[in-house]
């Protein structure tokens, strides 16, 4: 029943009692409406009905309705139903758009304001609608249609909800240059390193231009010859002895014993593999190596240790200590992400 103005001694009909009852129990006459509609005095006191397909509002103005009036609104269409503040106020703790079968009371607190009562508050509807589907927020509760297969959630607040799918970040190896040693230089230097995290240096197959019972490794950075190389390098040999070689404060690091000379065959050459951690990084530079080489006995050496620098790595040298050209082997550098 619409809102009334009984006199006193007034006898209310069976059907005017119904219909107190039914507005009581949120029932009672039902206006529908299916498109946008502007809220009238009349509707105080009864049911607001909305069936439309598509998003629709209703509007509430001021001057209409008295403090204590209220306005069942419903959402019966699929078409989202919004109430909307006309020149009222209206305050809401859960949403004013209501979704298909969703309802709430519009409560008047005076002529120009208003309270609306949501049935089913934010977070209570679910936005998903696709199995993969994530639950995500922007202005409010919102969907994010799953990704394609591989793809991985990261943020990026350029997009509404401060997230979105992408590939993940290609990882593995990626050569940067192959040199073959031509017995016509002793020094090597790269300093195309490229963006990567680590860089790793493989040789394979190398010996030396001249014979010498000891000849040894050497690897700089930045072209850095100061004694900044905090090192150490150590070897075992088939012989069954262990050498520990203390290379603190050096020009260069250095694994000893490993540059074999050119009469050396194929299975006694030597092998190497040298790691530069975070080479772009902020912190010190640290690195490690392994190697196996022939000199007057099969030998296999390790290295570890730092370069007291924090500057990016810039540029990466191969020498052989004493001088001697890199007469055969493959050298490739390759950057790891």
């Amino acid at each position: 029943m619409a809102k009334q103005t009984f006199t006193t001694g007034q006898v209310l009909t069976s059907a005017q009692m119904t219909s107190l009852q039914q507005t009581a129990m949120l029932g009672g006459d039902t206006t529908a409406k299916t498109a946008s509609y502007v809220l009238v005095a009349a509707d105080a006191g009864t049911t607001v009905a909305m069936n439309a397909a598509g998003a629709t509002t209703i509007t509430v103005n001021t001057g209409l309705f008295a403090a204590g009036d209220t306005v069942f609104i419903q959402n019966r269409g699929a078409g989202v139903c919004t109430v909307t503040a006309g020149t009222a106020t209206v305050a809401c703790a859960g949403s004013l758009a209501l979704p298909q079968n969703d309802a709430g009371i519009l409560y008047f607190t005076s002529a120009s304001a208003a309270t609306f009562y949501d049935f089913i508050q934010v977070g209570a509807t679910s936005p998903l609608t696709t199995k993969g589907d994530l639950y995500t927020y922007s202005t409010s509760d919102a969907r994010l249609p799953v990704g394609s297969n591989d793809q991985i959630l990261v943020a990026d607040s350029s997009t509404s909800t401060g997230l979105k799918w992408a590939a993940a970040s290609s990882g593995g190896m990626t050569l940067i240059t192959t040199t073959t040693f031509n017995n016509t230089v002793d020094t090597y230097t790269y300093s195309s390193l490229g963006s990567h995290k680590h860089l790793l240096i493989v040789i394979d197959n190398m010996n030396t231009s001249a014979v010498a019972s000891v000849s040894n490794l050497a690897i700089r950075m930045n072209g850095i010859t100061s004694s900044d190389y905090h090192s150490a390098s150590w070897g075992c040999r088939t012989a069954g002895t262990f050498d520990v070689y203390d290379g603190q404060n050096g020009t260069y690091a250095l694994i000893r014993d490993i540059c074999m000379n050119s009469t050396q065959g194929n299975n006694q050459r030597g092998v190497v593999q040298i790691w530069i951690y975070d080479y772009a990084g902020s912190t010190r530079k640290t690195f490690s190596a392994t190697a196996r080489g022939y000199t007057t006995a099969n030998t296999v050496n390790t290295l570890t240790g730092y370069l007291n620098t924090t500057n990016a790595i810039t540029s990466v040298t191969i020498l052989n200590e004493q001088a001697n050209n890199f007469n055969e082997g493959t050298l490739k550098l390759y950057g790891v992400s």
